[in-house]
């Protein structure tokens, strides 16, 4: 947990300068001990009891004691060692408090005395008190949720961190980190699902308050998900990820995930490559793409679709992604070259085959030829005779690539509509291609 602890580092100590500054909460000031015994009616939220207020002055005088010494520059040290009593002075108010402001009362004096005492468990019952006096504004409570929660999770009570947390999500707290803890707090408790859920949550309320999701919740919600094998989970936030963060590394990290938890054959893995090279994906460095190549030119294959298996390569040269002298990129472009004169004079043979054949499985081994050979209008043409004439091909790898066709001709609504038809193992791949559509079609 070393690793988690420093990550959220920068909540607590945020949280710190809030309760030791003056967060204004209810009407009063944490910075500014409540004035009990001069005023036994509060001015907004009822009156204080006299049970309370026979044992709130001592307390009261401790905070306003240890405020002055803090005035004067006494070092906090120092301060500490003149509160020995305050433990016990604050459970004897935090027992007497019966009404919303004994209450909210016995809160801020435990959160203040908590903070020189360096008492998280004082500072904590401070904060529970103050939100059950029903007293706080209701744009602070997600707030004072998210301290209660950083608390316990401090405290490693994730457990016990769980409700103020969702509480605080729920309520679309600004704190960016508490989704995170919240999320952390279940995969520490073996429950990685409900943790992605419960960042999914915080995701949805942002959304719908048109707030910026932070970068790292996709990056927390991925690693979650990798880490459980949660395969649908991962492939969703990257998902999400690549749409509102379109980076070549994104859009990489977006397909590497669908393929890896997607069950990927061939086919889907030439669509993928597709993808990656229209997105950019594979203008990342060498390093991270040169696998991704050689996965193009195998699901391409010389034999079956030489164009682009030549297009392919010499990108991947050109980029420094592949080298010359390896065996298998020589032949294949060897290979391949050789094969491309007669497979373009066959294809005017099969267009003509294909429009008289009975089904459509002929029309989308020709499409798939045109589009390999970047003639997307031709391959559109015939991958919608395939889909109306129908017959024993794999329809949502046709809806894909008629999405493909019309993607390369900028119809991108109509490519969306076409992906948006696709299911099965293709479902999350055109989804991708749904989003980079989306992306492209923005002026």
């Amino acid at each position: 947990m070393r690793g988690n602890a420093m990550k959220f580092v920068a909540a607590r100590a945020a949280l710190a300068v809030a309760l030791s500054t003056g967060l204004a909460a209810g009407g009063a000031l944490l910075g500014a001990a409540p004035a009990i015994a001069k005023e036994k009616e509060a001015p907004k939220g009822g009156t204080y009891s006299k049970e309370f207020i026979a044992v709130a002055g001592p307390v009261q005088k401790l905070v306003q004691d240890a405020q002055a010494a803090k005035a004067k520059g006494t070092p906090d040290a120092q301060i500490k060692t003149t509160l020995g009593g305050a433990a016990e002075a604050v459970a004897k108010a935090e027992a007497a408090a019966k009404t919303g402001q004994d209450k909210l009362a016995a809160g801020q004096f435990a959160v203040q005395l908590g903070g020189f005492l360096e008492d998280n468990a004082m500072r904590s019952r401070g904060i529970k008190n103050m939100i059950d006096s029903g007293l706080l504004e209701p744009e602070k409570i997600p707030t004072f949720n998210f301290y209660l929660g950083n608390f316990a999770y401090s405290a490693k009570d994730y457990q016990g961190a769980i409700e103020p947390l969702t509480k605080a999500v729920q309520g679309n707290v600004s704190e960016d980190a508490a989704a995170e803890m919240l999320a952390d707090s279940y995969t520490q408790l073996v429950k990685p699902a409900e943790g992605i859920a419960a960042l999914k949550a915080a995701y949805d309320a942002r959304m719908a308050a048109k707030g910026t999701v932070p970068d790292s919740w996709y990056t927390r919600a991925k690693i979650i998900a990798y880490k459980a094998k949660l395969g649908p989970q991962a492939i969703e936030w990257s998902t999400l990820e690549v749409a509102a963060q379109p980076s070549s590394l994104n859009w990489l990290g977006a397909g590497q995930l669908a393929r890896e938890f997607g069950g990927f054959g061939k086919e889907e893995s030439l669509d993928l490559g597709r993808l990656f090279l229209r997105s950019g994906a594979l203008d990342n460095d060498k390093q991270y793409v040169a696998r991704e190549f050689i996965e193009y030119v195998q699901a391409a294959d010389p034999r079956r679709l030489p164009g682009e298996t030549v297009k392919v390569i010499e990108l991947g040269l050109s980029k420094g992604a592949l080298d010359a002298s390896d065996v298998f990129v020589s032949d294949s472009l060897s290979q391949a070259k050789g094969r491309i004169t007669a497979d373009k004079a066959s294809l005017v043979g099969l267009e003509k085959d294909a429009r008289a054949a009975a089904d459509g499985k002929l029309a989308v081994a020709t499409a798939d030829a045109y589009l390999s050979y970047d003639n997307p209008a031709k391959a559109e043409e015939l991958y919608q005779l395939a889909l109306t004439k129908g017959g024993a091909f794999d329809m949502d790898r046709a809806e894909t690539r008629l999405g493909i066709a019309q993607f390369d001709q900028d119809k991108f609504d109509a490519a969306k509509a076409s992906f948006a038809k696709v299911g099965g193992v293709r479902a999350p791949l055109a989804r991708l291609w749904s989003v980079l559509a989306d992306q492209k079609a923005k002026p």
